[in-house]
């Protein structure tokens, strides 16, 4: 964060967090994890029907989770056109693998 005097201009929150989120290196982790945020636009609807994203790891590991054992199968032989759509918006920190489990 920056140094300024007391009793100096108020600085705005938001400039504030920006500039820790970029020297801390947190941004891009930040970043990484919109995916789950953004899940529906970067799958598309069939996919986020019968999916749900769970987390990402430090490593680029998502964790999803699938509603039947076909569509794990079928989207694990999708897995590169997934990361492919998915890492549009990861910047720096790319998703790097998808690990399904079935969806209790």
């Amino acid at each position: 964060m920056s140094e300024r005097k007391r009793g100096g201009p108020p600085e705005r929150l938001a400039e504030m967090l920006g500039q820790f989120l970029r020297t801390s290196g947190l941004g891009d982790r930040v970043k990484q994890t919109e995916v789950l945020t953004n899940w529906d636009e970067l799958v598309g609807p069939e996919i986020a029907h019968v999916t749900r994203p769970l987390s990402v790891s430090e490593d680029g590991t998502l964790f999803a989770v699938a509603r039947t054992h076909a569509w794990m199968h079928e989207l694990t032989l999708m897995e590169a056109d997934l990361l492919l759509a998915i890492n549009r918006i990861t910047a720096a920190r790319p998703i790097r693998k998808i690990r399904w489990s079935l969806m209790r």
